[in-house]
Order: structure tokens, then sequence, then C-alpha cells
């Protein structure tokens, strides 16, 4: 399966149904073909995706194991040059926030972010992720700085 989900990481994150593949086919054309087995499959794999660090942290009581595969898997394509597509945090100027987005990683960082074709309603989902991210920021620069501890 190819499938990208972008934007912030949590329950606003977007999932490109539209660009998903299977075999070279669009999974949601897949889905419709096995309906009504697949009823509710899309939602389920959303919510399974969303909270998966939820059920992780339960399970081993922590989540540093998979940070650190990522931190690994970005340190090899960074000391390689790889020049890696990967989904990965960077600043995007027409959202005003950092969010993740398919992008070109190799020993310079992010050497170009290619955003890939979206939905209407996916491109609505990644302003949303966006406000989201907005939002969060917004309250951490309202709260008192912290102070030096005796």
């Amino acid at each position: 399966m190819d499938a990208f989900v972008l934007g912030e990481h949590g329950v606003s994150s977007v999932f490109l149904w539209s660009a998903a593949r299977v075999g070279g086919r669009n999974v949601l054309d897949l889905f419709e073909e096995s309906a009504p087995a697949t009823e509710g499959a899309r939602e389920e794999l959303e919510r399974e995706v969303r909270y998966a660090n939820i059920a992780i942290i339960e399970g081993i009581g922590a989540s540093q194991y998979g940070i650190g595969m990522v931190a690994a898997r970005l340190t090899e394509v960074i000391l390689r040059d790889e020049r890696a597509v990967i989904p990965i945090g960077c600043y995007k100027p027409s959202f005003g926030v950092t969010l993740s987005l398919p992008s070109v990683v190799g020993r310079d960082g992010v050497q170009r972010i290619l955003e890939p074709e979206m939905s209407e309603e996916e491109q609505k989902g990644m302003q949303r992720s966006a406000e989201t991210i907005k939002a969060a920021l917004s309250r951490l620069s309202l709260r008192e700085p912290l102070r030096k501890r005796a």
C-alpha cells in the first residue's frame, strides 16, 4: 500500500485517500468494489492511525522505541545524503506553520517539499490541521515563561 497521512501528528491529521494505492489501484475504488464488506473500513483505519500512539503507550508504557526508530532512519537519510522522499515536518509559508508533507531529505535537510495533489476535502483538512497547530502555538505563547528553579 502506498498512502500518506499529512499535517499535524494527531487527531487533525489528513489522510490522502484520493492518492492512496494498493497494487497500483486507487484504494477508494477498491473499497467501492468490495462494499458492503468494507463499509466503515476507511473510518476504522483513520481511527486506528490517529490513536495508534495511545495504543502503543497502553501496551508498553511509552512510545520511545518508535521515536528512536524514526530518529535512526532520519539520521541514515541525512548521513548518506539519500535524498529520500519521506513525510517530515517542515515550515510551509502558505500554511504559516510547520507540518508534515512529503519532502526530499538529504545531507542539507529538506531540499524540496513535494506537495501532493489533494481533493478539495483534503485541502480543507490540511488548512484545519494548520489551524490546529496555530491554536496550540498561541496557547503556548500565552503561558507565563518558565522560571529558573533555585
